[in-house]
């Protein structure tokens, strides 16, 4: 039976040469070099979609965005090559969709993320490369699991009916990123969910730019009005972008553009 996530078309060792890591034997420290080198190595960010060009969320499309030419994506695009990648390399792997936000705070929206959960040895683990501000390890799929990221404390709650939190330490205390449920994920569930991020009026990837990474000792997300910069132990800097500025993010986080594209991009921007 054809695999349908297709993950023999990945160009694997094109992929692991971007990320800088070897090809290896699954193991807990193997899969915590890629997760960590991935996040590293791409950026989040909906371009694509606010340019209106995004090739989909096939892997040979995935593929070509992030090992062809070394550009990010958002949440579907980076679980579906970390996942296609960790199945070539002989890891047992899940995908699953979730919500992001808080019910409690009245922020939850629809079944539109995508996680990658990898049992190794027995144990679940929640790998998340693709969200606004990702993991840079894979963490404990048990309720309570916390995880030291580099100085950003996380945790893992079980929210029961099957569904997993997964909360981040922020200055007001844990704030609930998302949930993620254990239905069955197959290929046309993420091309409907990204059918919707990517199209419908008024959706948040289409009014607004976002583009982020993890840098040295930083965390850095650029919108289309503001720039934010999280370091460990400090208070979160948040303040507008100023004119002109844009341009100079897009370097300093390594944003592969063409220059019909970035000046696309710009001019999308300006007119937010």
């Amino acid at each position: 039976m054809a695999d349908p996530w297709e993950i023999d078309r990945l160009d694997l060792a094109g992929y692991l040469k971007r990320l800088g890591v070897p090809e290896r034997e699954p193991s807990r420290e193997a899969l915590d070099e890629l997760h960590e080198a991935h996040v590293r190595a791409f950026t989040f960010d909906n371009v694509d979609v606010l340019l209106e060009q995004h090739p989909g969320v096939g892997i040979e499309a995935v593929q070509g965005k992030f090992a062809g030419l070394g550009r990010g994506g958002y949440c579907f695009e980076h679980a579906t090559v970390v996942a296609a990648a960790l199945e070539r390399l002989g890891y047992d792997v899940r995908r699953h969709l979730g919500r992001v936000g808080d019910p409690a705070a009245g922020t939850q929206q629809g079944r539109s993320h995508m996680v990658v959960e990898v049992v190794l040895d027995g144990e679940r683990l929640l790998c998340d490369p693709g969200f606004g501000m990702s993991l840079l390890r894979p963490i404990p799929m048990t309720d309570g699991a916390e995880s030291d990221q580099d100085g950003w404390p996380y945790r893992v709650v079980s929210t029961g009916d099957g569904l997993w939190g997964l909360q981040r330490f922020r200055e007001a205390g844990w704030e609930l990123a998302h949930t993620t449920d254990e239905y069955e994920v197959k290929p046309i569930d993420v091309v409907m969910a990204h059918h919707y991020t990517s199209t419908f009026p008024g959706i948040h990837f289409l009014t607004g730019l976002m583009v982020g990474k993890h840098l040295p000792g930083r965390h850095v997300m650029v919108t289309h009005r503001t720039v934010t910069v999280r370091r460990p132990g400090e208070a979160t800097e948040h303040r507008p972008l100023r004119d002109g500025e844009l341009a100079e993010w897009l370097r300093v986080l390594e944003v592969p553009l063409t220059t019909d594209e970035e000046s696309r991009l710009l001019a999308r921007v300006a007119a937010l």
